[in-house]
């Protein structure tokens, strides 16, 4: 292994302190007291195995402190506005510049915002059609789907010198169709989820989370006057039934108190329909989905947009339909545009365009709604507004941008990580995939192991200083899983006939069951839409896809998995007491952090604290509950082991647990026997989360399994754990469909279906059907082409 003289004389360019950034006892999350030098103005490529600490120190420790320090040269008037964050737990960080962070962050599901909105992309066309569009119809709101389309007029007052007032008149309009109100789709209402009409009101006929009449609704309800509380609603009139479901709000007077009365509909589109879904607490999500349709939009058809907005055209074309068309053609569009009054708009909306296509995104439409993007779509999309920034002498901070890239678009990021790299700033990435490790000035690797395994500098320096420097990545970093020699024979198939969700293009193919099938192509070839949208749903299908895991910080892998349960139980019924005590979110809870474990002291402006509760020490739980013991350990003692340790505790003897020992099985079998039982979810990392769920949904009862990028977030070292366990789950008679673009999967398959050519309307079309080895000595493909040179062929 090198030492730091020997990497300093090899590396003259980080010999002087003012080129390095400095980091000295990190100890955020598992990080054991870290020190580093990271060159300034290199690309530097974070390794080690998931869960080793990487996140910890570039994005827990760097970034957030430089983010930290950025937010403090504000004002305290402008900091209340903003995300406090606490100062990481680090001795020293020196040389830090501003951070740029381009994370796997979901862009969130709201329904407004598109591709096209979360970039630059929307303005500048919404400016574009304001100038250009015939006819001209208003400013450059008046394309905008998130302005309402309402007329209002004013008047200014203007003076001018000695001369007289100048009144003028303008008119202000969006673009946003009313129907709608801008989101291309209508809500229907399954009305017998919102109440049971055989009762009243009083007997509780509502069945809407929240909507009780103990309370304000019940005192609403009974006092408006408007229908019979204690009648039931299948005997309401035509108007008392309108008045309950659909009246506007209204000001009425209940027991001398002024309240607002509103119906129903009206209530809970503005409560629940209003926000992202996936942000509403699990039981109201359910009901959400449960009782309401989305359709699309017969008004607008789908485009968010007004009529007015949708008749102004430039060269035929309306704003609506240049955002529904493909970028990359878009960027032809436009670049075909040749009108020197907005030449800068044009230059600007050309570039934008450009760097969609260079990034490998260009099959996507900025109509398309920025919830269905992928992590790493989601990635690449943030990266756009940063390609043509002049910004010199700025840190970068990437999380596995390679997530979710065909290894022919592998080479493209890199490119693009270098050419940042190469205008003066600092890049750090935080990546398992060996061609981007390859293309590193300077590698650190964390571990040796995960969570408290790890934590710790195991190797900085280049490239083939790592390669002999006997880390798990070291010696990983050269393995090529080998093509099957014996393919397994297939026990049927899926027929698929016809297919044409998205880009497919009348796809007819034959999945083989009883075997592992790789789907693969490049990023937007059709492979999800081929697996998830025509493989029937239902029973006997298991899908473990990208959506992220929901969990607050009081949820954990116990929690999320359901395994409390059966501990609970256990310790319930050894004890003679009720199973909610051993609950830190229940009745178990200490009653001076109310089971969090810490106590959170908001400080306005400045980042709050958070300090150990005094009352249980950070257990979590009432002394008296602690007094009760399984095995000779208490609750919170179980909570701190790791799945392994308690994988052996619950599998034998006096503390012998079953159905605790089937879940915590699965978890280690999915590589996450390193994880206490008590983590807080919200410190996992991506590929801990995707493996988590792996886990849960090992446990449904199906015969087909279909996992979408089940190696994101996996380092090297554990793919060969992550095949060994699909040839488990194969040869314990599942069917096993995994779409995939990591190569030691594909070399490990039984069969490929590559799909491609292209991405967008290049795609859709199934270009081989065949085993890897087939693939492989045709080349015919991209996927052949790489494929054949990871196996050496």
């Amino acid at each position: 292994m090198s030492t730091r003289t020997d990497r300093l004389s090899a590396e003259p360019h980080i010999a002087d302190s003012h080129d390095l950034i400095r980091v000295h006892g990190a100890r955020v999350n598992n990080l054991k007291d870290v020190s580093v030098e990271i060159p300034k103005r290199r690309l530097t490529v974070f390794t080690g195995v998931s869960g080793s600490g990487k996140s910890s120190l570039v994005f827990g420790t760097i970034a957030a402190e430089s983010q930290r320090m950025i937010n403090e040269t504000y004002s305290a008037f402008v900091q209340g506005f903003m995300p406090a964050s606490a100062r990481p737990d680090v001795d020293v960080l020196d040389g830090l510049t501003t951070a740029i962070i381009v994370d796997q962050q979901r862009m969130g599901s709201d329904p407004r915002s598109t591709v096209g909105t979360a970039t630059d992309a929307n303005a500048m066309l919404r400016i574009l059609f304001s100038r250009l569009g015939r006819p001209h119809i208003g400013s450059p709101n008046a394309f905008s789907f998130n302005v309402p389309s309402v007329r209002a007029s004013g008047a200014i007052t203007v003076e001018r010198g000695n001369a007289k007032t100048v009144k003028a008149t303008f008119t202000r309009t969006g673009g946003m169709c009313t129907r709608c109100e801008g989101r291309g789709s209508v809500t229907d209402i399954d009305l017998s989820q919102l109440y049971d009409d055989s009762k009243s009101l009083n007997e509780g006929a509502l069945t809407i989370p929240g909507y009780s009449m103990d309370g304000w609704y019940g005192r609403i309800f009974n006092g408006c006057g408007f229908f019979d509380p204690d009648k039931p609603i299948a005997k309401f009139t035509k108007k008392e039934l309108h008045d309950l479901l659909h009246k506007e709000p209204t000001k009425i007077k209940v027991d001398g108190i002024n309240l607002t009365y509103e119906g129903l509909i009206p209530k809970i589109q503005k409560s629940f329909l209003s926000k992202d879904v996936d942000a509403l607490q699990p039981h109201v999500r359910a009901f959400v989905e449960r009782a309401m349709t989305f359709t699309t939009c017969p008004e607008c058809d789908g485009t968010r947009l007004s009529e007015a907005a949708r008749s102004s055209k430039i060269n035929g074309m309306s704003i609506a339909d240049v955002c529904a068309t493909q970028i990359s053609d878009l960027a032809e569009w436009i670049g075909e545009l040749d009108e020197p009054s907005v030449a800068p708009l044009l230059a600007n909306l050309r570039r934008t365009l450009d760097s969609f296509v260079e990034i490998g995104l260009g099959y996507l439409s900025l109509d398309r709604p920025s919830g269905t993007l992928s992590g790493g779509e989601s990635q690449r999309t943030k990266m756009i507004r940063h390609l043509g920034s002049s910004l010199t002498d700025t840190t970068y901070v990437f999380d596995e941008p390679t997530t979710g890239l065909h290894p022919h678009d592998i080479q493209r990021m890199n490119e693009l990580l270098l050419r940042l790299r190469d205008k003066g700033n600092t890049v750090l990435v935080v990546e398992h995939e060996p061609e981007t490790i390859a293309v590193a000035d300077h590698v650190i690797d964390i571990g040796p192991g995960a969570g408290s395994a790890g934590g710790t500098i195991c190797y900085e320096g280049d490239v083939e200083g790592l390669r002999s420097s006997g880390t798990v990545t070291g010696r990983h970093l050269d393995d090529r899983a080998a093509l099957k020699e014996k393919p397994r024979t297939p026990t049927g198939r899926v027929e698929i006939r016809g297919a044409t969700a998205h880009n497919l293009r009348d796809v007819d193919v034959d999945i083989p069951l009883g075997v592992l099938v790789v789907v693969t192509g490049v990023a937007g070839s059709g492979k999800s839409s081929l697996v998830h949208g025509s493989i029937p749903a239902g029973a006997g299908v298991v899908s473990v896809d990208q959506s992220p895991i929901r969990g607050s910080r009081r949820s954990n892998p116990a929690t999320y998995t359901g395994l409390l349960d059966p501990i609970r139980k256990a310790f319930a019924k050894a004890n003679g007491v009720k199973p909610a005590l051993f609950s830190a979110n229940s009745e178990g809870a200490c009653p001076g952090c109310n089971g969090a474990g810490v106590i959170y002291t908001d400080l306005a402006m400045m980042a709050g604290v958070a300090t150990t509760c005094d009352e249980c020490d950070g257990r979590r739980f009432e002394a008296s509950v602690l007094e009760h013991r399984f095995g000779g350990r208490d609750i919170s003692e179980v909570l701190a082991m790791s799945v392994a340790e308690a994988e052996e505790f619950f599998g034998a003897g006096e503390a012998r647990t079953p159905a605790a020992h089937a879940v915590l099985k699965r978890l280690a079998d999915v590589g996450l026997g390193y994880l206490t039982l008590g983590q807080p979810l919200t410190t996992l990392s991506g590929g801990e989360r995707q493996r988590l769920k792996l886990a849960v949904h090992m446990a449904e009862k199906g015969g087909i399994y279909v996992l979408d990028e089940p190696t994101t977030g996996l380092h090297l070292a554990d793919v060969e754990q992550l095949l060994g366990l699909l040839d488990r789950l194969v040869d314990s008679g599942k069917s096993v469909i995994v779409v995939e673009h990591h190569q030691a999967v594909m070399a490990h398959a039984d069969w490929i279906i590559d799909i491609g050519p292209g991405a967008g309307h290049d795609g859709g079309r199934i270009v081989f059907e065949g085993t890897p080895a087939d693939l492989v000595a045709a080349r015919s493909t991209l996927t052949g082409e790489h494929l054949a040179a990871y196996v050496g062929a």
